[in-house]
């Protein structure tokens, strides 16, 4: 459990915390777990300053970074305080996307927009929470575009499933003032991307389109601590991800063998398990969502950038996902994801069922 000291900020913990389970299953110890303290311990920060470095980059998209994890680590706390806090429950809305919206949507949402504004660093946010993009005020702009989804499979918070947080990260291509046409670029063209798990452990995936890279929260810290470098998915894997209620919408059987089935229902949970062990995750089109009804800006792509730098594919079965020319900001895709036999499996279905 996290102590609080003065001014509301972390105390280091005088037990230390147990060991959690790092991202390719071997024991990941935090910084306060070992027998003395890491004196050259890797952070996101300093791992992101090091690439941008290399780059030679201004440091922008570090400061934009840094904002983000202090979001996440703020949604992190609250996910884990919401019983509490009285944090449960419907806000008494839908978002425009038609779901319901819980009170942790709109403090994870308050929380993701706030922080990257108070950065200077950006001039236009897309929100799931948000029917229109957020223009930043004059003031405050940079010259980064931000598409996320604050909070991913809230569905699941009353239940304690593992929620979690998207986003990616572009470069506004001209210098006229900024609209919402600034988003609409294709995946191709994503700086940065990457989620968060808020599990038995906080954990965030992060691509600068140099490779994936795995990073725990080690809450007696309040830090970001690099625990996987060079994150690659498996050729092939053995597990699907798929909400099969609507099996009877989609393509018949083809007599293949069968896979192990593993659905959570939050995007997060579900391809960050894909990239962990490999497989394929699924949401096709089908009957009821002709289109598909994951979000192409702030979920597809974002997954599609994080799985094809680790050696994966993502497909809408006809296409490339990160080859999507966007239309509108909310617009919706089938995406398929995961190990790239599989994938490739999957397109040779599509072709042969397409009409």
């Amino acid at each position: 459990m996290e102590a609080y000291g003065h001014m509301g900020l972390p105390a280091v913990a005088k037990i230390p915390i147990t060991a959690v389970i790092g991202v390719c299953g071997a024991p990941q110890h935090t910084m306060s777990d070992r027998g003395a303290f890491d004196t050259n311990v890797v952070t996101v920060t300093r791992f992101v300053l090091e690439e941008g470095r290399k780059a030679k980059g201004t440091g922008e998209l570090t400061t934009l970074l840094n904002s983000l994890c202090t979001a996440i680590k703020a949604i992190s706390s609250a996910v884990r305080k919401a019983g509490i806090a009285n944090l449960y429950g419907i806000a008494g809305s839908t978002n425009v996307t038609g779901d319901q919206v819980k009170k942790l949507d709109v403090l994870s949402n308050d929380l993701v927009i706030n922080m990257i504004k108070s950065s200077f660093t950006s001039c236009v946010l897309v929100s799931e929470e948000d029917e229109r993009a957020i223009i930043v005020e004059p003031e405050k702009r940079g010259k980064y575009v931000v598409c996320f989804d604050p909070l991913d499979g809230s569905s699941n918070i009353d239940c304690l499933a593992s929620i979690g947080t998207i986003f990616a990260v572009y470069r506004k291509e001209n210098d006229t003032e900024p609209t919402e046409k600034d988003a609409l670029q294709p995946g191709r063209k994503i700086v940065a991307a990457g989620y968060a798990l808020y599990g038995s452990a906080t954990m965030l995936v992060l691509s600068t389109g140099q490779g994936v890279n795995c990073f725990m929260l080690d809450p007696a810290i309040g830090e970001f601590i690099l625990v996987d470098r060079d994150v690659k998915i498996k050729k092939k894997g053995k597990i699907y991800s798929l909400n099969e209620g609507y099996a009877q919408h989609f393509y018949p059987d083809d007599g293949s063998s069968p896979y192990g089935g593993r659905y959570v229902g939050s995007m997060v949970a579900d391809v960050h398990r894909t990239l962990v062990y490999g497989g394929i995750f699924l949401y096709p089109a089908n009957v009821k969502s002709p289109k598909g009804k994951l979000r192409l800006l702030y979920e597809c792509n974002p997954m599609a950038f994080i799985m094809e730098q680790a050696g994966g594919m993502a497909t809408t079965g006809a296409m490339n996902v990160l080859d999507i020319q966007p239309d509108t900001i909310h617009q919706r895709v089938p995406v398929v994801l995961g190990s790239p036999d599989d994938v490739n499996e999957y397109i040779s279905i599509y072709k042969k069922h397409a009409k």
